[in-house]
């Protein structure tokens, strides 16, 4: 959905509301879970894929944590997730908030799945977001902190894979593209801030 205005908590509302009762709008749900993904992605998707290390140890892995489940790797300035307090629970619908020069556009996503591993020599932690409807694109998006206990670092990772679903991405899809790597860039340096040592 595009606006000309910011959107309000109403429209986001009314927004998401008629989001949450429509499907998917890819077949490969949950295809970014497990360490087996590549084999999983559907063809005719491009598949981005982006790491990043935030630091070592546990302070690090925790303030990692903790953004992650806040959403922070989407408090961008221009892309902001909304309601911004969606509880990390698969089902759970969130809308992704873009402005692109003048423009506002909405992006619904369902979560797919959560995946954690404790008490291993990489721990990490992950979600993934599923495009419906009312996203630009189809395809999924997963989000990944990993502890490595070999040499203590923590890693960031992102690894999605999409196409163009609104007719616009379609027509604009190298500036589509251009936009998705600017995420990547943006989101990495958003959690590098939160977790970096006071």
């Amino acid at each position: 959905m595009i606006r000309f205005a910011k959107p309000s908590a109403d429209l986001l509302r009314r927004f998401l509301d008629a989001q949450a009762r429509l499907p998917h709008t890819y077949d490969a749900v949950g295809a970014t879970r497990g360490e087996g993904w590549a084999g999983n992605v559907p063809k005719g998707f491009v598949v981005d894929h982006t790491r990043a290390c935030l630091g070592s140890g546990a302070r690090t892995w925790l303030a990692a944590n903790h953004a992650l489940r806040e959403w922070r790797q989407f408090h961008l300035g221009w892309v902001e997730p909304w309601p911004t307090d969606v509880p990390l629970l698969p089902g759970k619908v969130v809308a992704i908030v873009a402005r692109i020069g003048p423009v506002y556009w909405l992006n619904a996503c369902r979560i797919t799945c959560i995946d954690e591993v404790r008490d291993a020599p990489i721990e990490y932690f992950s979600f993934s977001n599923g495009t419906l409807p009312g996203h630009a694109e189809r395809g999924e998006e997963r989000f990944r902190i990993e502890w490595h206990h070999a040499d203590d670092s923590v890693w960031y990772d992102i690894l999605a894979f999409s196409r163009p679903h609104h007719v616009l991405a379609r027509l604009g899809y190298p500036v589509v593209r251009l936009l998705q790597k600017r995420f990547a860039r943006d989101s990495v340096a958003a959690m590098r801030r939160a977790t970096a040592t006071p």
